[in-house]
């Protein structure tokens, strides 16, 4: 026979545990990616090292745990459409941390970590930036997008502005594009049924970008910079 603490303590499991069962699988995702956004912007460090394994328990971690205990690969998923659309993302972006790599604003901002180009250096620090980048879409892509998929298209457009949130700090033209990329992105990994594409795009340009950075420019950002003067950001 349970004790009257057992009786006591069951009670409320039960009634959270009740609560839980009556959530939809979309209301259960956005639960817990406002919880982790929460969480996450109060115990992010600052130093990469220790940056990639908040993130990895936090934005991998989290959305997997649910998903396995639901049935859901929230985007883990890799099939021959999403290897083509990782390879095309890849290269629609690719103009953009070219050019990018050149910006002022740009330069003065990256490397966000110190590292140099040095293999011994620039290699570990690379494979931080990829774990960055799938913690990430991990979180935006997968939990907020693909895992939610069974509503729609509208899906893309869950989470950017909280991806745009998390982007305030960053260069001003940087943050003015982090909405459509979030979606641009979203919409990719909607359509692959798997954040591979945003993967893949996302970790690599951050390393080249990088790298990049770390040298001379790749061309004389002067005509670019006449060219959009007009936008309302300082490049």
């Amino acid at each position: 026979m349970a004790t009257g603490d057992e009786q006591h303590a069951s009670g409320p499991l039960r009634w959270v545990q009740e609560q839980g069962n009556r959530l939809s699988w979309v209301q259960k995702s956005l639960l817990v990616g406002a919880a982790l956004t929460v969480v996450w912007m109060h115990a992010v460090p600052g130093e990469l090292d220790r940056r990639a394994v908040v993130d990895s328990i936090l934005l991998i971690g989290g959305p997997l745990a649910l998903g396995l205990t639901h049935g859901r690969h929230v985007g883990w998923n890799i099939n021959r459409v999403a290897v083509r659309n990782a390879v095309l993302l890849s290269l629609f972006v690719l103009p953009f941390y070219l050019v990018g790599s050149t910006l002022p604003t740009i330069r003065e901002f990256y490397p966000m970590w110190g590292t140099t180009t040095a293999p011994g250096e620039f290699v570990p620090h690379a494979i931080r930036l990829f774990v960055l980048a799938l913690a990430a879409e991990t979180y935006y892509r997968g939990l907020l997008c693909v895992g939610i998929r069974e509503i729609g298209i509208k899906a893309v457009f869950i989470s950017p502005i909280v991806y745009m949130i998390h982007h305030a700090s960053k260069p001003p033209i940087e943050f003015v594009l982090s909405g459509p990329t979030d979606v641009l992105f979203g919409a990719v990994d909607y359509e692959s049924d798997s954040i591979l594409p945003s993967v893949i795009a996302h970790g690599a340009g951050l390393v080249l970008l990088d790298w990049l950075v770390l040298h001379d420019p790749l061309f004389d950002p002067t005509p670019i910079l006449e060219l959009v003067e007009w936008l309302p950001v300082p490049l």
